[in-house]
């Protein structure tokens, strides 16, 4: 069972790059699925074929960028906050939209453990802020215009300590190293704004959703049916 396992889902990947180019929305079930490589059971494969059934049904979904969408780079992160019953670890999603389609994305899970949400959504922060800081690079080199770098995030919490230098007994545990979001945002190569949690594009990278939520985000990360 396990050479099945393992086989299939790394052969999902490869079926939608032929058939779609990407799969964004499938990053959340493949992270989730590969997991279990090394003891799948029943109830994996049961959802691995639930994944391939899903692959098949959308395998003229693509890419659309262009139009009257929003031509600059915009990020969402986002965090699920201890998703993972067993390590209790959050989750962190992001992804970075260009003229209307995704360019970027990631789910995956954390690489400590966060005591509250807001710490979640803080580590989540800093992970989009990395790769949007590597495409804002990218973007100058390629002599392409892009001042500050919006990411959009759903917790009050999180954006009050970027934006506030003030440090407070809640935020003190939190790891040095994400602290270099708010010298960006002082820096203005950053910006983090709220956003409601009914538009959160990357909600779908983090934690399993409704069908119409599910349909209505990847909507809104440029994935449209090319079917002919």
């Amino acid at each position: 069972m396990f050479l099945l396992f393992y086989l299939v889902v790394c052969s999902a990947p490869v079926a939608c790059a032929f058939t779609t180019g990407t799969i964004p929305d499938l990053a959340h079930a493949l992270g989730m699925l590969a997991r279990f490589f090394q003891a799948p059971t029943i109830l994996h494969m049961d959802a691995l074929t639930s994944v391939m059934r899903y692959v098949e049904s959308t395998q003229y979904f693509g890419l659309e960028f262009g139009g009257v969408k929003d031509p600059c780079l915009v990020g969402y992160a986002d965090s699920g906050y201890s998703s993972d019953p067993d390590t209790r670890r959050s989750t962190t999603g992001y992804v970075f939209l260009y003229n209307g389609g995704a360019v970027s994305w990631g789910s995956r899970l954390q690489q400590t453990v966060a005591m509250s949400t807001m710490e979640a959504e803080y580590m989540a922060a800093a992970a989009a802020a990395k790769e949007g800081l590597w495409f804002r690079k990218l973007m100058e080199e390629l002599q392409m215009q892009q001042g500050t770098v919006h990411i959009w995030g759903d917790n009050q919490s999180a954006l009050c300590v970027l934006k506030d230098p003030i440090s407070s007994a809640r935020s003190k545990h939190i790891d040095t190293m994400h602290h270099f979001v708010r010298e960006r945002i002082e820096m203005g190569h950053l910006s983090y704004q709220y956003i409601s949690t009914a538009d959160m594009v990357v909600d779908i990278l983090t934690k399993s959703t409704r069908i119409k939520v599910f349909q209505k985000m990847r909507n809104l990360m440029g994935l449209v049916d090319w079917s002919p």
